[in-house]
């Protein structure tokens, strides 16, 4: 009875120390997060409140050419408004290239591949799930934007070296396969067998179910793969900036056309350590993270309505 009592006192004590570890790691990751956005908030309102210097003048940031200007330096003007649309058009355009090749790709690895090739096909997307951003631009550099430069001479138009907002989508996209499909692979393999085995039984062919029972079975939890895919396509930074071009001014719809995303402006302007455009940048990491909270909640919400 005593050695019961010991071992049961000594499993609550554990549970115990669990319990508060995890606790204060929670506690230590939620605080790194609101005070970076705290910081990050304090330094993006300062533009439109403190006086710089710029040139012989003191001078503050426009807020409203800020949200709605469509040129990004102009003096003591800094205007993010196409910024943000470039970036949310590079962002979709890129999420419809890698959305069906990811969930096709998801379905063929789960209920078609051999097993052996799944294992690897499954190693291989793993892997390219973890290379560097800055390995994708120098492949986007060279490969990528030489694609492009020659796709557009077919049109008889002339790129910048191939960098474009076409480019910055192809990358994105590249970038953003291996996540969607990492998460559709889990998605689908959530869907009981038990759907299956009835769709075959009523006459259904594997394709059949794969398509109609398996892909909307899974269709939610796909959805949050294409959630987490954009919210990386939103924050790319390096991979973008390379082949973007970083046009000051727009917005600009044509696919052959150089732009500029909100993370590639804020990697540009790095090297600056003070000042007004050294400010400014983090006004426009406040505008990422409202562009990426808002896509978020409207996606959520979408999502929602799919499984009602």
């Amino acid at each position: 009875m005593e050695r019961s009592q010991i071992s049961y006192n000594r499993k609550t004590n554990i549970d115990k120390t669990v319990k508060i570890v995890l606790f204060i790691l929670t506690t230590i990751t939620s605080s790194i997060i609101v005070v970076s956005a705290l910081f990050i908030l304090f330094r993006g309102v300062q533009p439109f409140f403190k006086s710089y210097l710029v040139g012989d003048s003191y001078h503050r940031a426009n807020f409203g050419y800020f949200l709605f200007g469509n040129f990004w330096e102009k003096g003591h003007l800094y205007g993010a408004g196409f910024i943000l649309i470039n970036t949310i058009y590079v962002s979709l355009l890129a999420l419809l290239i890698a959305t069906p090749i990811s969930v096709l790709g998801a379905l063929f690895i789960t209920k078609m591949a051999p097993k052996k090739i799944k294992i690897l096909l499954e190693t291989v997307i793993e892997i390219l799930a973890s290379i560097p951003s800055v390995i994708y631009g120098l492949f986007a550099s060279v490969v990528i934007t030489g694609f492009v430069k020659n796709l557009a001479s077919v049109f008889n138009y002339q790129t910048a070296g191939g960098a474009s907002s076409l480019a910055a989508s192809l990358v994105l996209a590249i970038m953003i396969i291996p996540t969607i499909t990492l998460l559709s692979i889990t998605a689908i393999k959530t869907v009981p067998e038990t759907l299956e085995h009835a769709s075959l039984a009523l006459g259904a062919s594997k394709t059949q179910t794969n398509y109609k029972i398996v892909l909307k079975a899974a269709s939610s939890f796909i959805f949050q793969g294409v959630i987490v895919g954009l919210g990386r396509a939103f924050g790319e930074a390096t991979a973008v900036s390379m082949v973007a071009g970083n046009t000051p001014t727009g917005p600009t719809f044509n696919i052959f056309d150089t732009t500029r995303t909100l993370t590639s402006t804020m990697l540009i302007g790095i090297h600056e350590s003070y000042g007004m455009g050294y400010d400014i940048r983090f006004s426009v990491g406040i505008l990422l993270m409202v562009l990426i909270l808002v896509s978020n909640l409207v996606l959520t919400k979408i999502k929602e309505r799919m499984q009602a």
